[in-house]
């Protein structure tokens, strides 16, 4: 929407050409003759069909799926889930030239 009005206002009234602002804009000359010569404010552009050739046969199975999980609640932590994953997290070893918590490298005694 803005690339529009800037458009409209360089060749309207700086007098820029097609090219000018198409360059310094970094736009095609197609687009910017399309705003000019049209009176939209905005353009937009819509599929009406997504394609989804990977998922192919299974598309009706997810959709049914995704519908599924709409009406269920979802999940509520718990505090002994927290403390779970916060211990699980302090386990797992660093690396030695990892930077600490506090920013500064560690140091490896040797």
């Amino acid at each position: 929407m803005e690339t529009i009005g800037r458009i409209r206002r360089e060749h309207f009234i700086k007098g820029k050409t097609i090219r000018e602002i198409a360059r310094d804009l970094k736009v095609s000359r197609n687009t910017v003759r399309k705003v000019l010569r049209s009176g939209e404010t905005s353009f937009e552009y819509e599929r009406s069909v997504q394609p989804r050739p990977k998922l192919g046969r299974w598309a009706a199975d997810l959709e049914d799926l995704l519908a599924g999980n709409a009406t269920k609640p979802a999940p509520i932590a718990t505090a002994s889930g927290l403390e779970k994953s916060l211990r699980v997290a302090e386990d797992v070893p660093r690396d030695p030239g990892e930077p600490d918590r506090a920013g500064e490298p560690k140091t490896v005694d040797g």
